[in-house]
């Protein structure tokens, strides 16, 4: 990302949040006020860093999976269906093989969890590749279809017959992954140091490797792609594929990295949460972490809204989200005030008439 795209996206959040603390001033709330809650709440002890953390790992992982997607000039609306049969995965691999010692066990249950949702990504790729069907429309129904069956199976297969929640049984105490201890008892575990693996695997994969080129290629203009040798449909497909892998690793830090087992309901949204982390970041790798670290500060510091503020509550969380998104969206917008301000400058730098005759 350039420098110029860099302080862009450090505006666009500034004025997102300036208007949302707008919006909780007309809501009958002091805004400075607001503000010192979310940043006490979201970095005030090292449990409320562990917390932040805690819940921008899986928007890592998410954020990831939809900007490969759109490098890839494709749109995943599918990741939470992913996210699902990936953490499903995840705990089915701990439940049947209990027996596979501790440091391979995560190892496989991760691999299972990025295979399942590789394969549930792979779905739309192919269609899309191969029978035109446009990405968008497959995943979003893709998503209902992964609720049905995910929730079927933990209700009748793998169901922990000694609670009343919808789960699945617990997996072996061999699959857990450690957490860090200097977070004061926050469940922020070694998926965070999994999440950034994956940041950087994304990173040198699109600019290092010669199917990361293809596939930025086609992304950019398929046209020219296709006139240079690539097989777009390929491309797709491994894009679709990579993308629903990277959603599927949500599952590492679910299920083994805190709750030890698959529980329906367990994403509050984060796949789709996954479209904005990747808008914000402009779908680069670093810009994903950033977005990340960003949404889960607001996740966790509007926990406390609801004690501490009479007229605002934890929802002011999507309003600054979208707030944020809308700016960094408003692309004409930031182009307007980038030629107004070059205008200004090159007037100021223009050498006055009296100096040219002298």
């Amino acid at each position: 990302m350039n420098v110029g795209r860099l302080l862009r996206s450090i505006a666009s959040v500034i004025l997102g949040l300036s208007l949302g603390l707008l919006v909780t001033k007309i809501a009958g709330e002091n805004p400075w006020n607001v503000l010192r809650i979310l940043v006490r709440s979201a970095f005030g002890s090292p449990y409320d860093l562990g917390m932040t953390l805690f819940y921008a790992t899986p928007l890592i992982f998410t954020g990831l999976s939809v900007a490969v997607a759109f490098r890839a000039g494709l749109f995943n609306i599918g990741a939470e269906g992913q996210l699902n049969f990936g953490a499903l995965a995840a705990s089915v691999a701990g439940i049947y093989f209990p027996k596979i010692p501790y440091p391979v066990a995560p190892i496989f249950s991760a691999f299972c969890a990025f295979s399942m949702g590789a394969f549930w990504g792979a779905i739309p790729g192919w269609l899309r590749a191969k029978r035109e069907s446009h990405e968008v429309i497959n995943t979003i129904m893709l998503n209902f279809i992964s609720a049905g069956i995910c929730s079927w199976l933990t209700i009748y297969i793998f169901r922990n017959s000694e609670t009343q929640n919808p789960e699945t049984q617990a997996v072996a105490p061999g699959y857990l992954i450690p957490g860090f201890s200097f977070f004061g008892g926050a469940p922020v575990s070694f998926a965070l140091i999994l999440a950034l693996i994956s940041a950087l695997f994304v990173w040198y994969f699109l600019k290092n490797t010669t199917l990361g080129y293809e596939l930025r290629a086609v992304g950019q203009n398929e046209a020219a792609a296709k006139a240079a040798g690539i097989d777009a449909s390929k491309i797709r497909i491994l894009a679709m594929t990579l993308s629903g892998g990277l959603a599927g690793l949500v599952g590492v830090s679910e299920v083994l990295g805190n709750a030890g087992a698959y529980k329906l309901g367990f994403s509050p949204g984060y796949g789709f949460m996954g479209i904005a982390v990747a808008l914000l970041g402009r779908n680069r790798a670093f810009g994903v972490v950033c977005s990340a670290f960003l949404f889960g500060a607001l996740y966790k510091g509007t926990t406390d809204l609801d004690l501490e503020t009479e007229n605002v509550t934890r929802d002011i969380s999507l309003v600054l989200q979208a707030l944020v998104i809308l700016c960094v969206s408003a692309e004409g917008f930031w182009s307007f005030m980038g030629d107004r301000l070059k205008q200004k400058f090159a007037r100021r730098k223009k050498p006055s008439v009296e100096s040219q005759v002298v």
